[in-house]
């Protein structure tokens, strides 16, 4: 496609064919396998529940879904492409790597140079992952898995940042229950990425309006997901998270926030008695029109910043 577009599973769209969208989330996924992290467990179930699932978000009014699975997590691109065969979704899938501890030991990361790192992503952009073709179009989420940045996790950022500059794609972070994203954002900036086209992810872990100011205030978009979750902890934060972005919008700050749901494990489905992906459009969204947020800011939060960061060329 000649121009701008996004880069789905399908092939390559025309950015304004992209509308509400989720873009923090995962399909196929597994993170139970890494020692003694048994909460994890709970992870996807079948094909035929995941399409009954997302096309609740789709007869919601949803548009695209961005599956920020990554290497060692196990990214499944040919699902991810029936999958949007099966629901009319638009699929961005993810590239990189996750967090440390689900690093793959064969992909060396500590033992390979950081430009070596980035031509792996650089390839899968260019000629799709391994053989089957389909190619990502967006950088992560690529993380920390404390509040502190590890060196391989530093290569990885170093690696995406100038993979990043190579391809036009953005890159998505995961941070921890601290400031951490700055650092993120430091070093991606150190490599030359654009800090326009970074999304500081997992804002609501750590939801100080300070915080905030000083990533936006540097150009890059905070993300705030986990929005519909039952976990007590995160039903309870949920109220706290709706006033700080609230507190965003009014001042000025529109056209650097994201939110989504970040939903990866089975009792997150309605299947098995959660939320389910239609979350943010049938109950978040309404209780920000309730709050007073104009229907224009809801469509930039929503449509226009997601389509923006998805944009290549």
């Amino acid at each position: 496609m000649s121009g701008s577009y996004v880069q789905t599973v399908l092939g390559a769209v025309a950015p304004d064919s992209i509308g509400l969208t989720l873009p923090h989330e995962h399909t196929y996924c597994e993170l139970w396998h890494v020692w003694d992290r048994h909460d994890f467990a709970l992870q996807f179930p079948d094909e035929d529940t995941l399409v009954e699932e997302l096309s609740a978000f789709k007869a919601g009014g949803g548009s695209c879904v961005v599956d920020v699975t990554v290497r060692g997590i196990e990214r499944n691109p040919l699902g991810q492409r029936r999958l949007s065969e099966r629901t009319g979704l638009a699929i961005v899938m993810g590239s990189g790597w996750y967090r440390e501890p689900w690093y793959p030991p064969e992909d060396l990361i500590d033992r390979r140079s950081v430009d070596d790192l980035a031509e792996v992503i650089i390839k899968e952009f260019l000629e799709g992952v391994d053989e089957t073709g389909i190619k990502p179009g967006i950088i992560g989420e690529i993380g920390s898995h404390k509040s502190w940045v590890t060196g391989q996790e530093e290569r990885v950022f170093r690696a995406s940042a100038r993979a990043a500059r190579a391809t036009g794609m953005a890159v998505t972070t995961h941070s921890t229950y601290s400031p951490v994203g700055l650092w993120h954002l430091k070093i991606l900036e150190e490599e030359g990425a654009d800090p326009t086209r970074v999304i500081i992810g997992h804002m609501q872990g750590y939801p100080f309006l300070d915080y905030c100011l000083k990533i936006i205030e540097r150009g890059a978009c905070v993300q705030f997901e986990t929005f519909g979750r039952t976990n007590s902890m995160v039903v309870h934060r949920e109220p706290k998270i709706v006033r700080l972005i609230l507190e965003l919008l009014e001042r000025g700050h529109k056209d650097q926030i994201l939110i989504s749901q970040d939903l990866y494990t089975m009792d997150s489905l309605k299947t098995f008695g959660g939320n389910g992906y239609d979350y943010l459009p049938t109950t978040l969204l309404p209780l920000l029109r309730k709050e007073g947020v104009p229907e224009a800011y809801i469509h930039t939060i929503t449509v226009l910043n997601p389509r923006r960061l998805l944009q290549i060329g």
